[in-house]
């Protein structure tokens, strides 16, 4: 599902659901429907993601799961790390999208990452916003909010990059549960 206040506002993506396209100059890309060119690809500022950064994310996803019933999910390292990995690609291609530059979604960029999944959801999103932002458009979002319910989810981790026009953040955020 895309969910826009405008293309200048918010942009979110979910794996689990459709995106429809709102805004005209938006088009999509290859083998993911839900790819959006938002800027010409160039340098992008890649951030590593600080463990206060995952805990928060574990933490607004937890309060979702809760209240859902659902057990907690831990901030891990290694999926921040891919998740992270994921923004800057994303970034420096100026493309929002679940494909990556050499990976064909989060399950191969996590098990590449040498986590053995048993299930991996991703939600993605790029605009001019913070992280409590993202977390609450996602958490406001059904498709979104799918991902970070899955029962079966046990761990977590998010990433961030800025965009070319360095002001656009992309933003990745991985859910997975070990085999």
């Amino acid at each position: 599902m895309l969910h826009s206040m405008r293309l200048s506002a918010v942009l979110v993506c979910a794996v689990l659901a459709g995106c429809a396209q709102t805004a005209p100059d938006l088009k999509t890309f290859g083998d993911d429907p839900h790819a959006m060119q938002l800027m010409p690809a160039g340098q992008a500022t890649c951030l590593a993601t600080s463990s206060g950064q995952n805990d928060h994310g574990a933490a607004a996803t937890n309060a979702m799961r809760s209240a859902a019933g659902l057990p907690p999910v831990s901030p891990n390292p290694v999926l921040a790390r891919v998740a992270a990995q994921h923004a800057c690609d994303m970034a420096q291609r100026g493309r929002m999208t679940h494909i990556g530059s050499r990976t064909a979604g989060p399950g191969p960029r996590v098990k590449a990452a040498g986590y053995a999944p048993s299930v991996t959801a991703e939600n993605i999103a790029a605009g001019p916003f913070s992280q409590e932002r993202v977390l609450a458009e996602w958490n406001a979002s059904d498709g979104h909010r799918a991902n970070i319910l899955i029962p079966q989810v046990r761990d977590y981790g998010i990433g961030q990059a800025i965009g070319p026009d360095g002001k656009t953040r992309f933003w990745a955020a991985v859910y997975a549960a070990p085999k």
